[in-house]
Order: structure tokens, then C-alpha cells, then sequence
């Protein structure tokens, strides 16, 4: 069942974590960005305030937290009841799907990679963003767990334990991103968006749904 009381009870807490941390949030939305598809539609699973579907244009969300998809829609977002292990959505409906620091917060990784496999076309991508457990953010997100109001009941991943589900579900042509190069607190400028991952603490990693599927 999806833990959703930190966000019903603390919304604007973390409103204001975006407005608190701006050049952190603007440098996750342009590694998002390069790696989101140019056309087609798309869906943010976990969708939150829509503090990322609305600068990125995607129209549709899902969140199990009525908070949050009330703020969601005042962004203009059209967000759904429903957790990522079971989307209310038909087969192959999507071109894309975001999740955006959703991945900790899942009960079932496994599920939820399989549930967004199904729901995009052939050829359409899964594009996650996230803390990676052995980065210094990472590191230092876990050691304070007990005093977060969001993170003290997260699962943190690293990278190479989310790319097994990835390819165990049947996704392909794995691409990699990263920024978040220094402690929040530290960040006073945009941060640069570089290939790859084992440096940055905030990954992207898009995985593709082949065209053919055995």
C-alpha cells in the first residue's frame, strides 16, 4: 500500500523544498529534459504537485496522494488516483513515462517497471529520475532518514541495482545522465548535465521498449 501521509500532511513542506532549492530542481528538469522524447504523449507516474509534468509539458499524471494531485492540477495537470504497480490505463497507450524521485517511495520496483512496460507503445521510453544510493546526496539522504518527514520510509536504489529490473521487465538501449555535483546546501548556480553516472548524485536513465517484444 502506497505510504502517501507525509505528503497529505506535509504539502507545502514540500513546495517549498522547490522554491528553497531552485538551481537544484532547474538542474534536474534539464537532465530530465534531454532525455524525454520530443514527440509524442507521455505520463508522469508519481506525478506529486506536477512540479515537473507542467515544466515539461506532459498533461496526464498519477499519484496516490489526493494533496498532491489537487496541486498537481492547479498546474494545469490532469492527475489520476492510482500507484505506478497498477496504472488505470489500457496497453500500450503512452510514448513515454517519467517517474521523478518515484522509485524510492514504490512498494514493488519490480511491478511498477512492468506496469510501465505495458503501458507504452512499442518503441516508446521509460525515463527515471533519481538519488543514487551511493552518491554523497545519496549517502548523506540515507544517514538522516529518521529526521526526514519524506524520506523515513524510502528505499534508496543505486544505479546498478535499478538496471537489473530494467532489463529483467525487457527494456533495452539503457542511456544515462547526471548532475547534482555537490551537497544541495552548496548549490548556488544552475549545475552542469554531463553522460553517464558514478559522479553526479541525481541519475536519469531512459530505457526503451522494443519495437518487438518476445
Amino acid at each position: 500500500m502506497a505510504n502517501i501521509e507525509s505528503f497529505e500532511k506535509h504539502a507545502w513542506e514540500y513546495e517549498a523544498w522547490f522554491e528553497n532549492n531552485r538551481f537544484v530542481y532547474e538542474s534536474e528538469l534539464r537532465a530530465l529534459k534531454d532525455k524525454l522524447p520530443q514527440r509524442g504523449e507521455g505520463i508522469e507516474v508519481g506525478v506529486g504537485s506536477g512540479r515537473f509534468a507542467a515544466p515539461l509539458d506532459i498533461k496526464i499524471g498519477v499519484d496516490p496522494s489526493a494533496r498532491m494531485r489537487a496541486l498537481a492540477r492547479s498546474r494545469g495537470i490532469a492527475a489520476i488516483d492510482g500507484v505506478a504497480e497498477k496504472l488505470p490505463f489500457e496497453d500500450g497507450r503512452f510514448s513515454f513515462v517519467l517517474m521523478v524521485t518515484t522509485i524510492c517511495f514504490l512498494d514493488d520496483i519490480q511491478a511498477a517497471f512492468e506496469e510501465a512496460f505495458r503501458v507504452l507503445k512499442p518503441g516508446g521510453s521509460l525515463i527515471i529520475g533519481f538519488i543514487d544510493k551511493d552518491s554523497p546526496v545519496g549517502v548523506s539522504y540515507q544517514q538522516r532518514k529518521s529526521e526526514s518527514v519524506f524520506y523515513k520510509t524510502a528505499t534508496f536504489y543505486s544505479v546498478d541495482e535499478v538496471i537489473p529490473h530494467l532489463e529483467k521487465t525487457g527494456f533495452t538501449s539503457l542511456e544515462f545522465s547526471q548532475t547534482i555535483f555537490r551537497q544541495p546546501s552548496e548549490i548556488k548556480s544552475l549545475e552542469p548535465v554531463k553522460e553517464g553516472y558514478g559522479e553526479g548524485s541525481f541519475v536519469v536513465v531512459k530505457a526503451v521498449r522494443p519495437e518487438t517484444f518476445v
